[in-house]
């Protein structure tokens, strides 16, 4: 499970370094797509196949089932480290999540998400004011905090 908050810079080449715990655990190179809420989600590659498995099992006929495939897919990237820890980004991935210089990775369960730093700052202002609402909403789903 990856947990915790981090805060990174981008160089001009585009390789952003992933801590160390975090690289441990997505092993010599990870899968690196479009995530929603526009950051980087970051997958080992074990976790990429199951997470394939369950998206190609979605239905073709479903119009939303193809377009989230698409867009998922066809952002999708492998990066490998450098002896430094630095993975190089795409520059589309850089582009759709608005990565310039300053940026945070986060540990989210079974992925690691990279987002731009004011993006992070004003998603996590914006869900603090609301976490009690979103705690109460999670409770129809068995989890009691």
């Amino acid at each position: 499970m990856f947990m915790g908050e981090y805060r990174h810079n981008i160089d001009d080449k585009g390789r952003i370094i992933m801590p160390a715990k975090f690289r441990e655990k997505l092993g010599t190179a990870c899968i690196v797509t479009r995530g929603l809420d526009q950051c980087l989600f970051v997958y080992s590659e074990q976790e990429w196949q199951v997470l394939e498995r369950k998206l190609n099992n979605l239905p073709l006929m479903k119009a939303d089932a193809r377009a989230f495939t698409r867009f998922f897919f066809s952002g999708a990237a492998e990066c490998e480290w450098d002896k430094q820890g630095r993975a190089n980004l795409p520059a589309n991935l850089r582009e759709y999540a608005q990565l310039d210089k300053e940026c945070v990775v986060i540990g989210a369960g079974s992925r690691v998400e990279i987002w731009s730093r004011d993006k992070w700052d004003g998603y996590y202002k914006q869900s603090e004011e609301s976490f009690g609402e979103i705690a109460e909403k999670l409770s129809d789903f068995d989890i009691d905090f």
